[in-house]
């Protein structure tokens, strides 16, 4: 049997003085540790500037959709996100970590879904990022004539990789800034086109005399008003993607005000935008739809400051896009999803700048392929951010039957996931064109390609190895180079021991656990730990089943380790050090109701078995 098909035969081993492990030892593959800094108006500014930035766009797609039907619309989408609170509430109590879809889907399934759905999430950014940074520029542009938007794109990219290289503290504060700017100038336009409205109505008869776009049925019209409305909660999953860097208990303050202000100010908007232009003439103005409304209703002043503010609050969505990359990015690399130098960072600010970078140097290469017509992009934002959602009600049921006992603040009841996931797929199918698909495809596959290589790295070197083996006598001193180089690349990336934390000595439990790491993890050591205070509290059977379960996989070696300690933060941490594995890499069960530690104290140990 090949060296990397059989792993050898586990040991076992005690551990008595895990006290006395040196503290000076960096702790291994782990970022530099979060302070939780942010609270909640700096939390829900990061996030807040992103969905709220979409009440510049989505009034007009829901009118050209629904006609005069689409503040209803407006108002059922925010209906389906004051469930969706619900859904994320619950998800973000159980599992407090990075990640959002990609993290609840780790703890539920395994990590070839988990990794697939954070590529959806990529995407988004992605996608996010540059049309937010495009349509800003363009906004600019009309204040600014001899601007050069492409160049102006890249600019505002660069400007925002920078800030986010300072760190996230920085980036709050100018969050927070932009955010507080733009709910003061939405509550302005609001109460000026009132005051319009209220003065001459004419318009408003007008568009509810024919509210109905012309070849369209009623349902038709609030489908696919509804489809459209769906795009005005873009940037809602931001949050649970830098929820290690929230307070305590500011999560859920986080959805609550995003929840409000799109309620508040979406259908509204929409409802005045109907009293101030025709159908027609909001058609005509789908891109500036604020600042027109602005002009008419208070004249060229208004204008200029809602177009300044669409500057602002558009960079603001850009902004979230760094920070909710940063946190996903993070946790994939840390799980072996990404490469690890996406894990280093600088002395200076303990910020990660090869995310930063990449993120920053793939956001202008796409702006380059498009030539600048980010409006190529609708379809993959559309898709990838709608595909998110629904997978995090997906992984919230998951969690609710595979972590019933896994202890949370909050749930959802089923009847509320249920329907926000149908909304989700309904509001999905009115944006399934062969265009959107198509292009969605390319950006996708083109994601999933990277990280299905490092999942699959292993397996391509020893595909890689079997070819040169096979023509090693025909170039015998160069094949045996490349063999022994493809050997160590492969016993370097095996060699990566996994722990999994065993509280008895059930051998479904230890053969789920080594069934699970051969499935989902590129190594050939496994270490069951079991943590004791006195000698007779281990498990009788815990060794011999283990000895057992090592027979039956002989590509994967486990060995036994007895560790004198109660099982906790600190225990897991001197673990760490002194076994040097990161705590990503420790496994647990799911703990019941008096577990007395957060999940997030333990530093990003996963769950695996129910």
């Amino acid at each position: 049997m090949d060296a990397w098909t059989f792993a050898g035969w586990g040991e076992a081993s005690r551990i008595s003085d895990l006290d006395s492990s040196p503290k000076d030892i960096k702790e291994l593959g782990v970022p530099h540790s979060s302070s939780r800094s942010l609270g909640e108006w700096s939390a829900s500014a990061i996030c807040g500037n992103d969905i709220t930035s979409s009440c510049l766009y989505v009034s007009a797609l829901a009118i050209m959709a629904a006609g005069a039907y689409a503040p209803i619309s407006l108002l059922v989408v925010a209906l389906v996100l004051y469930f969706y609170r619900k859904i994320y509430s619950e998800v973000g109590s159980a599992l407090p970590l990075n990640g959002g879809t990609y993290t609840v889907l780790l703890n539920t399934t395994n990590k070839k879904l988990a990794a697939g759905a954070a590529c959806l999430t990529l995407l988004s950014y992605i996608a996010t990022a540059v049309i937010s940074a495009g349509e800003a520029m363009h906004y600019l542009h009309q204040l600014w004539h001899s601007l050069d938007v492409t160049v102006a794109t890249v600019t505002l990219l660069g400007v925002f990789a920078l800030l986010n290289l300072l760190g996230i503290s920085e980036s709050a504060k100018v969050a927070l800034g932009i955010f507080i700017i733009h709910m003061a100038t939405l509550t302005v336009l609001s109460l000026f086109s009132v005051f319009a409205l209220l003065k001459d109505p004419s318009i408003l008869t007008i568009n509810f005399s024919n509210p109905i776009p012309d070849g369209r049925s009623v349902v038709s019209a609030l489908f696919f008003g509804f489809a459209a409305a769906m795009l005005g909660i873009s940037g809602f999953e931001s949050s649970a993607n830098f929820i290690e860097e929230q307070k305590p208990g500011v999560f859920s303050k986080t959805l609550r005000n995003m929840w409000l202000a799109v309620a508040i100010f979406n259908p509204l908007i929409c409802f005045l935008a109907l009293g101030l232009l025709t159908k027609d003439q909001v058609a005509e103005n789908a891109t500036s739809l604020l600042a027109k409304m602005g002009e008419l209703s208070a004249g060229q002043w208004l204008k200029t400051v809602v177009s300044i503010d669409a500057v602002l609050v558009l960079s603001g969505a850009v902004l979230t896009s760094y920070v909710g990359v940063i946190g996903l990015v993070r946790r994939m690399s840390l799980d072996r999803c990404l490469p690890p130098v996406f894990l280093r960072e600088n002395k200076l600010r303990n910020t990660n700048h090869w995310i930063i970078i990449a993120f920053f140097l793939l956001c202008c290469g796409i702006l380059l392929i498009t030539h600048g017509e980010v409006s190529l992009l609708g379809g993959v934002y559309t898709i990838s951010f709608l595909c998110v959602m629904a997978l995090f009600a997906i992984g919230n049921m998951l969690l609710k039957h595979e972590r019933s006992k896994l202890p949370r603040v909050e749930r959802a009841s089923w009847p509320v996931v249920v329907f926000g996931l149908i909304a989700v797929l309904v509001g999905l199918t009115g944006h399934l064109t062969a265009e959107n698909l198509s292009v969605f495809g390319v950006f996708f596959a083109g994601m999933s390609a990277i990280v299905a290589v490092m999942l699959l790295r292993v397996s391509i070197l020893r595909v890689c190895l079997y070819v040169l083996q096979t023509i090693a006598s025909k170039i015998l001193g160069f094949s045996r180079w490349v063999t022994d180089s493809l050997n160590h690349q492969i016993e370097r990336i095996s060699s990566q021991s996994i722990i999994y934390f065993s509280k008895g000595d059930s051998d479904v439990n230890l053969n789920q656990a080594a069934l699970y790491v051969l499935g989902n993890e590129q190594t050939k050591n496994l270490r069951v730990v079991h943590c004791y205070e006195d000698e007779s509290e281990i498990p009788p059977l815990l060794a011999n089943h283990l000895k057992m379960i090592d027979h039956l996989y002989p590509q994967l070696k486990i060995d036994f380790i007895a560790v004198k300690g109660t099982f906790g933060p600190e225990l897991i941490e001197g673990l760490s050090r002194r076994l040097k594995v990161p705590k990503n890499y420790m496994f647990i069960g799911t703990p019941g109701d008096r577990f007395p530690h957060d999940l997030a104290e333990l530093g990003g140990v996963r769950l695996i078995i129910g």
